[in-house]
């Protein structure tokens, strides 16, 4: 495969990239891996590249930078997935008794599931926590009051007394 790169002034000139290039099919090998391992030096070496290299390439090209950081999120849920159904349905395991017989076991890590709770617990609790009308209400109230002090200031400008109604009206009242 060659490229034509501008070398000398106008004048282009044909070369071919050398093994250490980064290619569009090596930064796709790339990105892949590393959303399949999160691990970089497995993804640099997986596609050919080095990982000092795939470190300078991210300090100066924002959409690798981009699609790097999607990898890894990638990468991370999945694992986070993995563990998860680990967690919930264990995990298979043969156990060889001393004379010779199999039995294959469910394993349940109490750890694993330990941690998936630590890491869950404050987005569970606000979602099973929502506002209820008595706490809106009272919100509400509190903003309205602050308003009205604000417009009653002499230190309110137009665009300000302005933005005050806006936002008063926005709650439900003018």
């Amino acid at each position: 495969m060659a490229e034509l790169v501008l070398e000398g002034g106008k004048r282009p000139r044909t070369i071919r990239p050398s093994h250490r290039s980064w290619t569009k099919a090596k930064e796709k090998t790339f990105l892949e891996a590393l959303a399949t391992s999160c691990n970089v030096k497995l993804a640099a070496k997986q596609s050919g590249l080095s990982t000092s290299g795939a470190y300078i390439r991210r300090a100066r090209d924002a959409n690798f930078r981009a699609a790097w950081d999607q990898a890894l999120a990638t990468g991370y849920a999945q694992l986070e997935m993995t563990m998860l159904e680990r967690a919930l349905h264990g995990v298979e395991k043969t156990v060889i008794a001393r004379d010779g017989t199999t039995t294959v076991m469910r394993e349940y890590s109490d750890r694993v599931g330990l941690a998936l709770l630590r890491m869950h617990r404050d987005s569970a609790a606000m979602a099973g926590e929502g506002a209820g009308h008595e706490e809106y209400r009272e919100a509400c109230e509190r903003i309205m009051e602050r308003l009205e002090r604000l417009r009653e200031s002499d230190k309110v400008e137009t665009k300000s007394a302005d933005r005050v109604a806006t936002i008063a009206w926005a709650l439900g009242r003018r």
